[in-house]
């Protein structure tokens, strides 16, 4: 075993991203020095570009700038405030209502937009002021928004889960999407669950039941919206179009809805794609250079390494899934979910793929502990942004969030160890078989 080629890759990886180089840079940097061991800098510098422009040279990647672009013109057209008062008629009536109206909407916003930051600052800005008149700890308001919000990067169509199609060697995205409807569903109710015992034990708000009028009319309001993802999956499912194609259409669909609602013009568009581009070329950059570095692990036979290691300590799947899970959730502390995923998956999944784990259900088992990931401190981009929006502070937020978290780690286990919760949309309606 090359252990210097190990030391640098890690080791320039982990002492740039201290000095506070950006990480894509920092995966890149480090990824060029363990290259420059076994070759010259211009062969080295050679290597890196190809296997980043190759990494990059992908279809299915053109559905993640779309969906980024989707989810930007949902979060100026006015599509939030619809998806919360149709949330409000359905958990209404359950203890600590806000709460559940919370819970249910980030679900049904962040699986249109795909991402958790923006649906926890478009559903938790409206959230919380309300919460706050009603009586709400505004701590425990903001533990709600910030654990409901990555609900929506399990429940398609999930940027999250075409990264890691591509990375895991082409998993089908389609077979992705839909196993990812039971878990993210599983967690949304299990967060419901905490939120009604906690509100019904301190006497936060009171049950609310809509007239049949009003019920109807916010849920014809929210229709169009959520008629977005039967439009998505329906054509993905019955072959009308890929899932790059689909996220084309969500943008024209995006679009269109958003001139009906009056809530956007035209002359915001340029703005909303220029900040899509920002966030699609932060995106691509770090896939790219993270291509690179999964060639310098694969070149250092570092994930033959490390399942060696895990094989050494147990051959029972429980146990290595245990180990997996408990290492991905101390990763997911201190890097964010997109370069954690590129970079781990190959890693564990050849693991993962001789212990005879479907590659769609380590898919979605790798993305819902990462999700953990990014409502903890020091670098959950959800936690801060479910703070600022609730303008509250971080380590006033830190204990509410503690039964939140035991929910979470719950359902994560039952993801884990029940595969059928992953598998069976999959099986049932595209006969996956994976």
């Amino acid at each position: 075993m090359e252990w210097d080629i190990i030391l640098t890759l890690f080791g320039v990886f982990a002492f740039l991203l201290i000095i506070g180089v950006p990480i894509s840079f920092s995966i890149g940097l480090a990824s060029l020095a363990t290259i420059m061991l076994s070759l010259p800098f211009d062969p080295a510098i050679a290597v890196i570009a190809q296997k980043m422009a190759t990494g990059l040279d992908s279809f299915a990647l053109l559905a993640i700038p779309f969906f980024i672009l989707a989810g930007n013109i949902m979060n100026r057209g006015g599509i939030a405030l619809r998806l919360i008062n149709f949330a409000k008629v359905l958990g209404g009536r359950l203890p600590g209502p806000l709460a559940h109206c919370n819970v249910l909407a980030n679900m049904m916003f962040g699986a249109l937009s795909g991402s958790a930051v923006a649906s926890a600052a478009a559903v938790g800005g409206v959230m919380s002021p309300m919460q706050k008149k009603e009586g709400y700890d505004p701590a425990f308001s903001a533990a709600v928004n910030i654990t409901s919000c990555p609900t929506g990067l399990l429940i398609p169509p999930s940027n999250t889960l075409i990264v890691y199609s591509l990375i895991s060697g082409g998993t089908s995205i389609s077979a992705l999407f839909l196993a990812g409807y039971l878990p993210g569903i599983l967690m949304g109710v299990g967060l419901m669950i905490v939120a009604g015992i906690i509100a019904k034990r301190k006497g936060y708000g009171r049950p609310e039941k809509a007239t049949c009028s009003e019920a109807f009319y916010r849920m014809l309001d929210a229709l169009p919206s959520l008629a977005l993802i039967v439009v998505i999956m329906g054509g993905i499912i019955a072959g009308i179009f890929t899932a790059t194609e689909a996220s084309a259409v969500a943008v024209v669909y995006t679009i269109g809805l958003s001139m009906i609602y009056r809530e956007m013009k035209l002359s915001d568009l340029p703005k909303v794609i220029l900040d899509s581009a920002v966030t699609t070329s932060i995106v691509l950059l770090l896939i790219g250079t993270s291509m690179g570095m999964s060639w310098a692990m694969a070149n250092a036979d570092i994930p033959y390494m490390i399942s060696d290691g895990l094989n050494a300590v147990s051959e029972n799947p429980i146990i290595i899934l245990l180990i997996i899970n408990v290492i991905l959730l101390i990763i997911g502390v201190f890097m964010d979910m997109t370069p954690a995923l590129l970079i781990f998956t190959p890693i564990f999944l050849p693991l993962a793929n001789q212990m005879g784990i479907d590659p769609v259900h380590f898919g979605i088992i790798m993305t819902f502990n990462l999700c953990i990931g990014i409502c903890t401190p020091p670098v959950g981009s959800a936690l801060f942004v479910g703070c600022s929006v609730g303008d509250v502070s971080i380590d006033k937020v830190l204990k509410p969030l503690l039964p939140f978290f035991a929910m979470l780690l719950f359902t994560l286990m039952m993801v884990t160890y029940i595969p059928e919760i992953s598998l069976y949309l999959p099986r049932t309606i595209l006969g996956y078989g994976g």
